[in-house]
């Protein structure tokens, strides 16, 4: 009995320790538990509290910022009367911002408000929203007229940079220069024609008409303005008309300057030209009076009649010493002279001359007797 009791207290004894023991297990376990959800909340909470830090500095940086880095160009189009809203839509579509509100707000708290521009923009992923901003609202300043050139039909570079001087535009020095050594775009090419002892490449393109001075009007900005008419003017139906002819398009704009400066009366353009191309095609010499006066006074026509002596000057424009067209055109002409030269008139002249109307009319004839009879 002694023996049992002893088996049965150690056997309790065991047993009490062994749950004791469980108990703490078990303890343990719930307070690593409870240490790991801790753990992770905190961590929860850590990576929540920077993932809110990036998205406020983000979204501030949009609101507020001004730096700007490199990055990629984007083309965007902004519809008549769209909002900042629309717009903010519009550059987060494209990838240029991430948070359309701190667009909005920066606009509507900034000076711009309601002044974003419709059209087409190229802007890049590293500008700042205000840069972005400021190149959506930009309007280009519309500048004051301060005077006005008129350049008549038949001017040769030469007499327009005398204008220019004259109403103090810029010095004549500084036209002939720019005309000479600026970099300016030659609307055609000469093609196989021989243009040595041309005066200047430009003449002949620089179109007669009247054009706005600014303040800040140079020779450079004028030359370009009269390249840019002359453009619209001769377009590609005017080349394709001169292919029809068998001409290159300069070959029409020198013939083209010969009618402008011969011609007084608009109806005889065309007859002239008819005149021009009758002569070419029997290779007769074309012997037209201001391919002297260009070269006899350098390019400023202040001369009216020509003597037999003049007609002797070296010249490659002088056509009563060379065959065929002159180097080049001895003038600037006007779309109807050009258009005279694309739509001749079918006749059989080959001389003229002018009659005593005093209307500055001509007299034509198809041969040389019937020419010398008429004078």
């Amino acid at each position: 009995m002694h023996c049992f009791g002893l088996g049965y207290i150690f056997y309790w004894g065991i047993k009490s320790y062994k749950q004791k023991k469980e108990k703490r297990r078990v303890k343990n376990g719930k307070g690593i538990k409870v240490i790991i959800v801790l753990v992770v909340v905190i961590a929860l909470v850590v990576i929540g509290g920077l993932k809110i830090k990036n998205v406020y500095d983000g979204f501030m940086g949009e609101y507020k910022g001004t730096e700007s880095a490199s990055g990629t160009d984007v083309t965007i189009e902004i519809p008549e009367g769209a909002s900042s809203k629309k717009v903010a839509a519009i550059l987060h579509d494209a990838g240029l911002i991430k948070y359309e509100y701190a667009f909005v707000l920066r606009v509507k708290e900034s000076e711009y408000r309601g002044r974003i521009q419709p059209g087409t923009f190229t802007l890049n992923t590293g500008m700042s929203t205000l840069e972005m901003i400021e190149e959506l609202c930009y309007v280009e300043p519309v500048k004051e007229v301060v005077d006005t050139l008129t350049i008549p039909e038949g001017y040769s570079i030469e007499q327009i940079a005398a204008k220019c001087e004259e109403q103090d535009i810029c010095s004549s020095e500084e036209f002939l220069n720019e005309v000479k050594n600026g970099n300016h775009q030659i609307p055609f090419s000469t093609g196989d024609m021989n243009t040595d002892g041309a005066k200047y490449d430009l003449q002949g393109y620089l179109f007669p008409a009247t054009y706005d001075i600014y303040e800040d009007t140079t020779a450079a900005s004028l030359i370009d303005a009269m390249l840019e008419k002359f453009r619209s003017v001769y377009t590609s139906e005017y080349s394709a008309k001169a292919a029809d002819l068998g001409y290159t398009d300069y070959q029409i704009l020198i013939m083209a300057s010969i009618v402008e400066r011969e011609a007084k009366i608009d109806s005889e353009r065309p007859i002239i030209a008819g005149v021009i191309y009758n002569r070419l095609k029997i290779d007769m010499m074309l012997q037209m009076c201001p391919t002297v006066l260009y070269p006899l006074t350098d390019g400023m026509y202040d001369k009216s009649e020509v003597t037999y002596d003049d007609l002797e000057i070296e010249s490659p424009y002088n056509t009563y010493k060379n065959t065929g067209l002159p180097v080049g055109p001895i003038c600037n002409p006007g779309q109807a002279s050009i258009e005279a030269v694309l739509y001749p008139d079918e006749n059989d002249y080959l001389y003229y001359h002018t009659s005593d109307a005093g209307d500055g009319s001509h007299i034509f004839s198809s041969t040389y007797d019937e020419h010398i009879n008429t004078q």
